[in-house]
């Protein structure tokens, strides 16, 4: 090889080795310029979503601006102040039983699905009416919007019928449906229309989707529930009649049992 040669190439080597040098400093430069722009975006977002936080949590929940509804939309079958006297029953029964419950109690699903079924034999003979009323006092207690949303869902449901209602609510309390207190499956609205798609009267009744969906009854919900709380009664499920606490055998609890009910309001129909 020439002494030419060898120069020329060695100098075409540091040419392309000179070059390479630079698109390495530029593609430093730019990977620099990235990251620089990837850390501040990260730190815009971060920020971005702390504020978000801020203003989500400042913002009034739908449960919060129910609270302040001034005009409460109640549901048809109702009567009384804002709705919350709900009885269902003939009305040439002489007696009203009430039955005080809480949508996400373990214990009221265990007596609606042992008991439920006597109530409505008697409701259809006559034998007494039944006074509803509502509570939410778990939501507070375990946390959650369950006993608040499966109340106000009971609203949409009355509005439909009390026929409704009542299978409505023996379908949520159903062992098929009625969720472990501790989840709260019941404020998930798709967790509601999918019990109601059991009850023929709600399975694709768009206004009654609509009532769920928009929360129309939940100021309702909330005053049914005050109803509860100024009725002195301290648990669910409880029963009473003629201002009565009506109990099994012990005196101190609901009859959990169809032959402890029946012996129970045998009792309370004849005092």
């Amino acid at each position: 090889m020439s002494a030419r040669n060898s120069k020329a190439n060695k100098a075409a080597a540091r040419e392309r080795l000179r070059a390479e040098r630079e698109r390495q400093a530029k593609r430093d430069k730019m990977r620099r310029r990235l990251t620089v722009g990837a850390s501040v975006l990260a730190t815009l977002a971060l920020a971005g979503g702390i504020g978000y936080a801020v203003v989500q949590a400042n913002k009034p929940s739908a449960w919060e601006a129910a609270k302040k509804v001034k005009d409460v939309k109640t549901p048809k079958n109702t009567t009384g102040e804002n709705g919350t006297t709900l009885v269902i029953g003939k009305p040439t029964a002489k007696k009203t039983l009430q039955v005080f419950e809480d949508s996400r109690c373990p214990v009221c699903a265990v007596f609606e699905q042992q008991v439920g079924p006597v109530i409505e034999k008697d409701l259809e003979a006559g034998k007494y009416k039944v006074q509803y009323v509502g509570a939410t006092f778990i939501d507070d207690v375990a946390t959650g919007e369950g006993s608040r949303n499966a109340l106000s869902a009971l609203g949409a449901a009355l509005d439909v019928s009390p026929d409704a209602f009542m299978k409505f609510k023996a379908a949520m309390y159903s062992a098929k449906f009625h969720p472990e207190e501790s989840q709260d499956d019941l404020a998930k609205d798709s967790y509601i229309l999918k019990i109601a798609d059991s009850v023929p009267e709600l399975k694709d009744n768009k206004e009654f989707e609509k009532n769920v969906e928009e929360g129309t009854f939940d100021a309702w919900a909330l005053k049914m529930s005050k109803t509860f709380d100024e009725s002195g009664v301290t648990g669910t499920p409880s029963l009473k009649m003629d201002g009565k606490p009506v109990t099994d055998a012990g005196g101190k609890n609901a009859p959990m049992t169809a032959p402890e009910f029946t012996a129970a309001v045998e009792k309370a129909l004849k005092g």
